[in-house]
This record gives structure tokens, sequence and C-alpha cells, in this order.
């Protein structure tokens, strides 16, 4: 995947903390993970234009990058005019990051009958806005795009290999849970270690 955005710098930064602050068997939520994360969605100049672009019918999940030993993934979702995801819940933890426009959050409380209620009133996340997920403090959510008359980005870094994991959507009348899987949108990676225009560009002469 070729890539045009001047500030793919930043992307490969932020992986590179991210494999850092990982320990050998899994990364965990810390506060030095979340400024990282925060920082990098603060920036709208790193973002590869093919992982940007929408379907007419679907959202789209891109992989950006997900770790060898799959302790984590960061996807970029783009939201077209009015799209919006089923229920469902993630099986691992994460963080929401808004990039470009806005998208709308409704939490849900499973009840003991299996019922869904919501969470609350629905919160509404705009560019630089952070978000937390957590299985332990309950991850059911549905989330849609604020806008009915163009594209919203958001960036998600989760956990594990958020394209592999078994989790469930749910029929929000009955909370009915179904096993789904979402793959990637995208068979292709950004190119993030093609350096060689700026090694060539430090060689004298």
């Amino acid at each position: 995947m070729s890539d045009a955005s001047p500030g793919l710098d930043r992307l490969r930064r932020f992986i590179a903390t991210a494999t850092r602050l990982a320990a050998p068997d899994a990364l965990a939520q810390t506060p030095a993970l979340q400024a990282a994360f925060a920082d990098l969605v603060r920036h709208d100049d790193w973002l590869p234009d093919a992982c940007t672009a929408p379907h007419p019918q679907y959202y789209q999940q891109y992989l950006l990058h997900c770790d060898p030993l799959e302790r984590f993934s960061l996807v970029s979702f783009v939201w077209g005019a009015g799209q919006f995801t089923p229920v469902h819940d993630h099986e691992v933890w994460g963080y929401v990051g808004m990039l470009r426009g806005a998208e709308i959050n409704q939490r849900y409380t499973r009840q003991p009958d299996g019922r869904l209620t919501a969470a609350g009133e629905a919160t509404t996340l705009q560019p630089g806005d952070v978000e937390r997920l957590s299985p332990e403090e309950g991850d059911i959510h549905r989330v849609s795009n604020a806008f009915a008359d163009r594209v919203s980005i958001s960036v998600h870094l989760y956990g594990g290999n958020i394209g592999a994991v078994s989790r469930h959507v749910y029929d929000p009348a009955t909370g009915q849970p179904k096993p789904f899987v979402s793959g990637y949108s995208s068979p292709s990676l950004p190119n993030l270690w093609d350096r060689s225009a700026a090694v060539r560009a430090a060689i004298p002469g």
C-alpha cells in the first residue's frame, strides 16, 4: 500500500512506543500508553490515504499495524455518511480516538436476564477525544457517524489482533448474542518501513 501522508513518522513512532511498553505476553492499558495514543490522534497528518476511503454501504476497518506477537493492533475506522455498527463487544481492551468528523457512542449494560439497557446518555467524540474500553468495565456499545452528510474517521488501539478475535453482536431488543469475527477491510498494510528517501537525502553529495 503506497502512502502520500507527510506524517508517517508519527505513526511509526507510536508503534515503536507501544512495542517498547509491551510485556512479553501482553500490552496493558497504562497512563503512558494512553498519553502516547492521545498524542497520535491529536494530529491529523499521518493516516495513509488508502486507510481513509469510505464504502458506500459499510463502515471500513483498515489495519494499520498488528504486533507480531498479536499483543496489540491499531486500526482506522472510516464511517460513511450515516453509517453505524451493530451493538457489539470486543473481548479485549481498547482505546478509541477521534481523528476527523465525530462519532456517537451508546454504551449498554447487560442485565441478569440477558436484556440490554442503555448505560446513560450517548456520548459524542470530537477530534482529539479518546475513550477507553474494557471488558471488565463493560464494553458493549453501538457506534455511529455523527454526520448524515460526510465521512468521519476514528483510530482504535486494541489489546489483541482485533480482526481475528471471536466476539459478539447483540440483538438490541432481546440481548441475544451472536458470535462474529470482524476481519479487516483491506488485504494490505501501510508501508511504514520504507525510509529510503530520508536516508538518501541525508547522504552527503
